[in-house]
């Protein structure tokens, strides 16, 4: 095997220009006998025609190199996940097979293997049409994980969009059929689906023998029986493998991925629904910070206002913090006080109050009403701007441990049409903060005041302090916070389990366990109250495999009465007698 022609063909693998394809395919002549192409695509949902186009783009190129194997994703031609909008558009599918029928008959070189979505009376089926000689061979709908093909004596086992957690399967898939595996995956976002690429193939051994690179669409070339092959890295492998047993700060091993995972979801999100810039919030602090270090880096630091809209408590601090990033990224960056906005609310609101409060009375002596009219202000000037410039959408800044406790302002900074970082905890954002200063391109752009400074949204000031309320002080400390949502979502524990065993936090703090319940009571009834607040967060980008993704989990928002505690069997017949007056 030559080495140096091997990394050759990888060069000029995703090369479409015809010099290329012709040097392309005079490296290829040694390999043509069972090449195989992986065509690792970003499709967009419900445009057949985009699709299309690029399925007959990538047919094309493995025909004039000389392929004669080229496999396309699951629902390739109508996009994947469709979701059910074949219940209310029921013709898309029948639409996308007359575009299959045309596409069929370009195959005049090669063999295609295209996703696509079948109908069938009432019923819908994720199936594969194996095209050649100008038309449909055969239809293979997806019954299970994987089927089987022969293209000239070759023997295929092809898969699509299979999970890493699911290497160990298919591995045994090909060696108890004693026969390679294609897993043929696709790349990009969709809402807020990632999927990361990586396409794999195992030998008929159960051993990878190539592998696609990820996070970006790619054209493999692969021969089995000659070796022709490149494993590309894989940092999602990799986060599998090192996924801590028990919870920890130690985030290093997932940052690229997490990384690498928002900003595609940004780039896809931006890209599919026609926006192109972006506007938000920058207060100094750490969650808007990193989001607009991941915007920039998505959309271009051009398509990127940060607007500092201060109030009478914001700390200088914030805004010379908030004023010296946008300068490090280079991002447009602009500053509107809110002071008179909020005094004049505040004043009609007022009179408002007291005109309510004979008629109903219950009013409350202490609301946190003043702090919401200045995230809800904050909230009408990023809208406004959104509106009036085109293409141009507002950020919602929220982190998941401040969906998960509610800590945030519904119409105020909740508010956007996308939520870049609502899947990242607060522990996680300040080891991020730190490995993006240290791996972009331009080192340290986060200045490290906003990393050592302590989360707050400058709302309200705390009367023991005379300073602006800390947000550890009104929650509780973000490390045990962030070990209960980690608990919850990777381990499936109750309350009682997460109160009789040690958190991180209490190995290097003692704390009694009256507080313990106090921080964990607070946590289920926040959590438990606010079911509301995450069903309305706008789109974001899922990170972790558990979720609070709406479309992940789903709880009714009238659960929140839902009994997260365990009561012995004396409790639980003393509520009953009382409860029935027994």
């Amino acid at each position: 095997m030559n080495k140096n022609v091997i990394e050759q063909i990888y060069d000029l693998s995703d090369n479409f220009s015809e010099k290329a394809e012709t040097k392309l395919k005079e490296l290829l002549k040694p390999y043509k006998k069972g090449a195989v192409g992986i065509a690792q695509l970003n499709p967009i949902v419900g445009d057949i025609e985009y699709n299309a186009t690029n399925v007959v783009k990538y047919i094309t190129h493995a025909q004039n190199i000389g392929i004669e194997l080229v496999i396309f994703p699951e629902l390739t031609l109508i996009g994947n996940p469709i979701g059910n909008i074949t219940k209310r558009y029921p013709a898309i599918a029948q639409e996308n097979f007359k575009w299959l029928e045309q596409i069929s008959k370009l195959t005049t070189k090669t063999t295609a293997i295209v996703g696509f979505l079948e109908q069938d009376k009432e019923s819908f089926y994720h199936s594969f049409a194996i095209l050649s000689n100008g038309k449909i061979q055969k239809i293979i709908r997806k019954n299970k994980d994987y089927f089987e093909i022969s293209v000239n004596e070759a023997k295929y086992l092809i898969a699509s969009n299979i999970q890493k957690a699911e290497y160990s399967k298919y591995r045994s898939l090909a060696k108890e059929n004693s026969c390679p595996l294609i897993c043929v995956n696709q790349v990009g976002a969709i809402d807020n689906i990632v999927f990361d690429g990586a396409s794999t193939v195992f030998n008929k051994n159960g051993e990878i023998f190539a592998r696609a690179k990820e996070f970006e669409e790619q054209f493999l070339i692969v021969n089995i029986e000659k070796s022709l092959k490149k494993i590309y890295p894989s940092i999602s492998a990799i986060q599998e493998e090192c996924k801590h047993q028990n919870f920890s700060l130690d985030y290093e091993y997932d940052l690229e991925r997490t990384y690498k995972t928002i900003v595609l979801g940004i780039k896809d999100y931006f890209w599919k629904t026609g926006f192109k810039r972006a506007v938000l919030g920058l207060s100094g602090g750490l969650d808007s910070t990193v989001c607009a270090v991941l915007l920039a880096d998505a959309l271009g630091a051009e398509n990127v206002l940060g607007i500092s809209m201060p109030s009478k408590i914001t700390s200088n601090e914030s805004k010379t913090d908030a004023e010296k990033l946008a300068h490090n990224l280079g991002i447009n960056f602009t500053v509107m006080p809110i002071k008179e906005i909020v005094e004049t609310t505040s004043c009609n609101f007022s009179n408002l109050f007291e005109n309510i409060e004979k008629k109903w009375g219950n009013r409350y002596k202490q609301s946190f009403t003043n702090d919401n009219i200045q995230a809800r202000s904050r909230a009408v000037i990023l809208w406004g701007v959104s509106n009036e410039f085109g293409k141009c959408l507002t950020i919602a800044t929220s982190d998941k441990s401040e969906a998960y406790m509610g800590y945030a302002t519904i119409n105020g900074d909740m508010s956007g049409g996308f939520a870049p970082i609502a899947d990242v905890t607060k522990t996680k954002l300040f080891a991020l903060a730190r490995w993006l200063n240290k791996n972009r391109e331009v080192k340290n752009a986060i200045p490290e005041s906003v990393i050592l400074k302590k989360p707050g949204a400058e709302l309200a000031i705390d009367p023991k302090t005379g300073k602006p309320l800390i947000a550890e002080d009104a929650l509780m400390p973000y490390e045990f916070l962030d070990e209960v949502i980690w608990r919850i979502e990777n381990k499936n524990e109750s309350y009682e389990q997460m109160l009789n065993s040690e958190f991180l936090y209490e190995k290097k703090n003692q704390i009694s366990k009256e507080q313990k319940i106090e921080w964990l009571d607070k946590f289920y009834r926040r959590m438990a109250t606010s079911l509301y607040k995450g069903s309305i967060l706008p789109p974001f980008v899922v990170v972790d495999s558990n979720s609070l993704n709406k479309y992940n989990y789903k709880q009714p928002i009238t659960s929140s009465r839902i009994t997260y505690k365990s009561l012995s069997e004396e409790e639980i017949l003393n509520k009953i007698q009382v409860n029935n007056n027994l």
